[in-house]
């Protein structure tokens, strides 16, 4: 596996936006209680990872309709898709200073009831004292799902299947993807979401 960084300038995966709002003062009261309650850095990013993968719902799981995008969105409401669960981890983290971005996936979005392929979402996060990038996903574990916090072998929620057109991509990006956030933002419940799913990224269409 090799990781790429689409930018070279570290200060680009520690920056807050308006979807990554860190400066919230809900998630940065919750990224304080989560360091504190941690030996050190590495295992505040294990502790805030865990907290997102299993305390923060994914909203089809719960069956919810209502779609959140923001981090601080995602904390309030308590679930997210994947995507915006990757914007309420990054948030957590860039908090304490530590570099996160987002990862994407090409997946089919359901074998037997919807077999398309849509794109995932998920974080790339440098682990300083193993002075490396890993990815991490924290879509939610369910039955058939099981992805785990490894800084040596990596255990993400979904294996590629590239027999079925699925696609990985190991390039980690400082920032959501727009025309993932475009998506997010003008359905207006996650039933048309699900109509609407990403099936191509901005960031391609750069390159």
């Amino acid at each position: 596996m090799n990781i790429v960084l689409y930018s070279n300038k570290v200060d680009e995966y520690l920056k807050h936006d308006d979807v990554i709002d860190y400066e919230n003062e809900a998630i940065a009261e919750l990224a304080d209680t989560l360091y504190q309650k941690a030996d050190n850095e590495f295992d505040f990013i294990k502790t805030a990872y865990e907290f997102v993968r299993d305390q923060i719902s994914h909203s089809a799981d719960i069956n919810k309709d209502v779609i959140t995008c923001t981090a601080s969105e995602v904390l309030k409401a308590g679930h997210g898709i994947c995507f915006a669960k990757s914007h309420l981890l990054a948030a957590l983290l860039r908090c304490k200073s530590v570099p996160a971005g987002f990862c994407y996936q090409k997946l089919i979005l359901d074998d037997e009831t919807a077999p398309v392929l849509i794109y995932h979402g998920l974080n790339g996060v440098y682990i300083k004292d193993c002075k490396k990038w890993i990815r991490l996903d924290a879509r939610g574990n369910k039955i058939g799902v099981n992805a785990q916090f490894s800084a040596e072998t990596e255990q993400l929620a979904f294996p590629i299947r590239p027999e079925l057109g699925e696609e990985d991509s190991f390039i980690i990006y400082p920032d959501p993807d727009r025309k993932v956030l475009e998506k997010l933002r003008i359905n207006k419940t996650r039933t048309e979401l699900w109509k609407n799913l990403p099936t191509e990224l901005e960031y391609n269409k750069l390159n």
